[in-house]
């Protein structure tokens, strides 16, 4: 989302009636908790390619995976 897409939607929200402000509040929590799963997991990706990368320098790096 680039700058002119959020003054849009603030724009949009400011606009709205009680009703839309609340669709547009959820679907926001929304979004927020997809982004954070996503980082998350690219979190666990880079670290688990890292302890790789060690494991391949040492040969003594065990890489466990955790099921959730």
């Amino acid at each position: 989302m680039n700058e002119e897409d959020k003054k849009a939607f603030m724009q949009d929200f400011k606009d709205a009636d009680i009703d839309k402000k609340l669709d547009m509040w959820y679907f926001s929590l929304d979004q927020e908790s997809l982004w954070e799963e996503l980082l998350d997991e690219m979190s666990k990706i880079a670290r688990i390619k890292q302890l790789q990368g060690a494991k391949g320098k040492t040969g003594s790096a065990k890489v466990v995976e955790k099921d959730e």
